[in-house]
């Protein structure tokens, strides 16, 4: 369901941006006429492969999880998103293509949502808008750049451990088989680790 913006998801995002860049209100005001807020069911799909994505989302509630099938048919986790995320498929908007991606809710869940074109007219007269976005998406390539050198240089214990420590409340929430696919795992490989954990 698509609605104008609440008054609690409004100001989720104000504190978010606010804990990067100063704001004044008719960037607020700009931002509310801008976005829509959004509820989505548990399973139900913000993107799914085929179609164009058109929309980035902030994440005011809920959990998703962004993943492609392989050619093995088997589903590869991408990424996740939690509250005070941005998710999107930044190629498929970006580029102007449908996406080989799915954004899949497991949690029932609310998000605002921006066009690419609105956001840029946004930039155009906000310079703190585009430094909040350029400040969060340095943060999300960093943490990319973090998670492919653990890939490469840990041991799976280690990986779910670093993992684990950096977001414990956030491994409660995902199912086993999905993290074990974010991590490059089998399920039955973390449920070792796991069980090992709990001896």
């Amino acid at each position: 369901m698509i609605s104008s913006i609440s008054k609690t998801s409004l100001l989720a995002l104000r504190q978010h941006i606010q804990r990067f860049v100063s704001t004044d209100e008719t960037l607020i005001e700009l931002l509310q006429e801008s976005m829509k807020e959004r509820f989505i069911s548990k399973k139900d799909y913000l993107l799914q492969e085929g179609q164009h994505c058109l929309h980035q989302y902030f994440i005011v509630k809920g959990c998703f999880r962004m993943f492609y099938i392989n050619p093995k048919g088997m589903e590869q986790i991408i990424t996740f998103g939690i509250e005070d995320w941005w998710i999107s498929d930044y190629d498929s908007l970006l580029n102007h293509q449908a996406s080989d991606q799915n954004i899949q809710a497991l949690e029932d869940a609310v998000v605002l949502s921006i066009t690419r074109e609105k956001l840029e007219h946004l930039f155009q007269s906000h310079q703190a808008l585009e430094t909040y976005f350029r400040i969060v998406n340095e943060r999300v390539r960093i943490a990319d750049q973090r998670r492919l050198k653990f890939m490469f240089d840990l041991s799976g214990e280690e990986l779910y451990d670093t993992f684990y420590q950096a977001n414990p409340g956030f491994v409660q929430r995902i199912p086993q088989y999905m993290l074990a696919s974010y991590l490059g795992f089998t399920p039955e490989f973390l449920s070792k680790i796991r069980g090992k954990k709990r001896k």
